[in-house]
């Protein structure tokens, strides 16, 4: 699938999964690139994209080993339980080198996941796995200077 078309599906399971836990479970989200070892962010939306990025390194905490990790396939995710403040909750591989990066800037995955709700709102996370592993996000274009305008709210 195209970044687009990978964008168009993130924004998808955020709402089903903020409408089956009743409130936001990330507040943020990115695409973001690996390539040429080279962070770049494609896709953001979240209340502090200057932010993300500038604190991108410090902000992976514990799910950074996962990220620089060859071993994922696209569709493979990871979850920090106990990442806190600003610190990643989750991502999913999108493809080779790229990442979904899922943040809530105020709860930590703990306790995100002591809401009942929770159960139900893993289901659209679920599907979107399974749509990216079978089909990965490829980029038509090299990366060069490119970067996204997605929304920051």
């Amino acid at each position: 699938m195209t970044l687009e078309q990978a964008t168009k599906l993130i924004e998808s399971c955020a709402k089903q999964m903020n409408s089956r836990y009743g409130r936001v479970v990330f507040d943020e989200w990115a695409v973001v690139s690996f390539a040429e070892h080279k962070t770049r962010i494609l896709a953001y939306n979240g209340p502090r994209r200057e932010e993300f990025q500038k604190h991108f390194g410090s902000d992976a905490g514990a799910l950074r080993a996962g990220l620089m990790s060859p071993e994922h396939e696209p569709g493979d995710f990871e979850f920090a339980r106990n990442g806190v403040g600003t610190g990643f909750e989750a991502f999913v591989v999108l493809g080779r080198s790229l990442y979904l990066i899922w943040n809530n800037t105020v709860q930590s995955m703990d306790g995100i996941t002591k809401d009942p709700h929770w159960l139900g709102a893993q289901v659209p996370f679920a599907d979107l796995s399974d749509k990216v592993h079978t089909d990965p996000v490829k980029l038509a274009a090299p990366l060069v200077g490119r970067e996204s305008t997605a929304s920051s709210h």
